[in-house]
């Protein structure tokens, strides 16, 4: 614990990129709870753009607010 999942769309990161991404969401995530590196779990989920609002905005952004720490601007 914690585990953070990004889903986003579909695009190939570099292993450079995947590994800057994941030092620095952890870094946070560390910081923020007060866990050590290993306990970090972070996953990568894509989700096609046609399926965006069905399978991530509605179930889990509208009607959540109360658990979202940032809001998206759409």
């Amino acid at each position: 614990m914690p585990h953070v999942i990004i889903k986003h769309f579909p695009k190939d990161l570099d292993e450079e990129t995947r590994a800057r991404l994941a030092a620095r969401v952890s870094e946070a995530v560390q910081e923020a709870f007060g866990v050590r590196a290993g306990a970090v779990s972070i996953g990568l989920e894509p989700v096609e753009r046609e399926d965006w609002d069905t399978e991530v905005y509605r179930p889990e952004i509208t009607g959540r607010e109360d658990r979202l720490i940032q809001f998206p601007d759409y």
